[in-house]
């Protein structure tokens, strides 16, 4: 966030009840069990389908909708904007990583921390994985960084 743009002081308990509600979605639809991501997968359950389906469908409407109300974020007045990313080398590997790595896990980052709230303690050792795989992604970007800054010159 920029510094020209004040947080309203509900803005952070908001993101947690948004994240409690996420969260209760997630374990009501059965989505924070892996087995049924996995299911989904394997093409043998398409409820995922149902459940992702809808949350685009009720996003893409409030993004789309919120702009002719709107100028600007309601609690961090931060105007609307598009980020373009441009489909690169790193987004394919690093969307292909994620692939990989939500296919063997069986469950998305976000389920995953829904999934140790109906009990699937197991999955800490996912979310370690990621934890670790963020980091190690890091290090290697920060360290390849380095690399690339020009030497600077001694007076």
């Amino acid at each position: 966030m920029s510094a020209d743009h004040e947080q309203h002081p509900l803005f952070m308990p908001l993101v947690f009840v948004g994240g409690l509600i996420f969260g209760f979605g997630l374990g009501f639809s059965h989505m924070a069990q892996p087995e049924i991501v996995l299911n989904f997968l394997q093409f043998e359950d398409f409820g995922l389908l149902f459940v992702m389906g809808g949350a685009a469908v009720v996003t893409g409407i409030t993004f789309f909708g919120i702009t002719y109300v709107r100028s600007s974020a309601p609690f961090t007045g931060a105007p609307y904007a598009r980020r373009l990313k441009t489909l690169d080398r790193n987004v394919v590997l690093g969307g292909g990583i994620f692939g990989v790595g939500w296919g063997l896990s069986g469950i998305c980052p976000g389920a995953a921390y829904a999934s140790l709230g109906v009990g699937n303690v197991a999955i800490l050792y996912g979310i370690v994985g990621m934890f670790l795989g963020a980091y190690v992604q890091g290090y290697w970007r920060s360290a390849r960084a380095e690399g690339d800054a020009p030497a600077s010159t001694a007076d």
